[in-house]
């Protein structure tokens, strides 16, 4: 038992800090992805929050992904958007199918495993891998400009709300790039001059100190969500929801419909 213990806080210092930073970080990539994905950032924040606490009781190995992913975000925007278009706006059936392709990606990714057929990922072509994460790159990036804007709520002719986004100008903008040019600058500039102090977490910190020191009014991730239309991050523990059994129906041609994201 005490070799075990021993084995388990041989790098406590290192685990903590990675863990701090990872929970900072994580928080708003996760809101981020929810936006490319077109589902309520809640929904963002449930699923890293239920990969991460999976992955850290279970374990995991090294390379394997336990957070929010840009490519998957990327492959479900059209699936939660022909979704949605499925039923009455109401009924939000884009995200039951999102839900639906989870549970069959995890089947499939299980059946890979239980089969050995990672090996196969080797015959992928170098340059496909490059152009996509490429690509990838560039829709996200996409994603975080939205973020240099301001939501503003109008009536169309037909009575339907519409959210309009104005982008900032003048010493607002000015303000963000120059605390995200920070952010980016200790991130690429830190580990230069020392390696003892993790440099994403140190960036993290810096900033919302200088932020919350001088009282700045910046857009906050909150903020963004409220303009939004939402009540800000406000939630609590997830808990069971029976609404997918109920809503979505399980037939084939649902089955075909969420096939190829959950593959993908």
């Amino acid at each position: 038992m005490t070799a075990f213990f021993r084995k388990q806080t041989a790098n406590a210092k290192n685990d903590i800090l990675s863990g701090i930073t990872v929970a900072l970080a994580l928080v708003p990539e996760a809101v981020a992805f929810a936006f490319v994905a077109g589902v309520d950032p809640l929904v963002g924040l449930y699923a890293a929050f239920m990969i991460g606490l999976i992955t850290s009781i279970f374990g995991g190995r090294p390379g394997m992904i336990s957070g929010a992913t840009g490519a998957l975000a990327v492959v479900m925007v059209s699936l939660v958007a022909e979704g949605n278009g499925m039923g009455e706006a109401s009924e939000n059936l884009g995200l039951y199918y999102l839900f639906a392709t989870v549970i069959l990606m995890g089947i499939i990714q299980m059946l890979a495993g239980v089969f050995k057929l990672g090996k196969f990922v080797r015959l992928i072509p170098h340059p496909v891998m490059m152009g996509f994460v490429n690509g990838l790159s560039i829709v996200i990036f996409m994603a975080q400009v939205k973020m240099f804007s301001h939501k503003s709520l109008k009536v169309s002719d037909a009575g339907v709300n519409e959210y309009v986004s104005t982008y900032m100008q003048g010493s607002e903008l000015y303000t963000m790039i120059g605390l995200v040019l920070l952010t980016m600058g200790i991130i690429w500039g830190l580990p230069k001059i020392t390696k003892k102090l993790p440099a994403a977490l140190t960036a993290i910190l810096v900033t919302s100190l200088i932020v919350i020191g001088f009282n700045m009014d910046v857009s906050t991730v909150g903020s963004y969500i409220v303009e939004g239309g939402g009540t800000g991050l406000k939630g609590e523990f997830p808990t069971p929801n029976m609404e997918l059994w109920e809503k979505l129906p399980f037939n084939l041609d649902t089955l075909k419909f969420i096939a190829l994201p959950a593959f993908l």
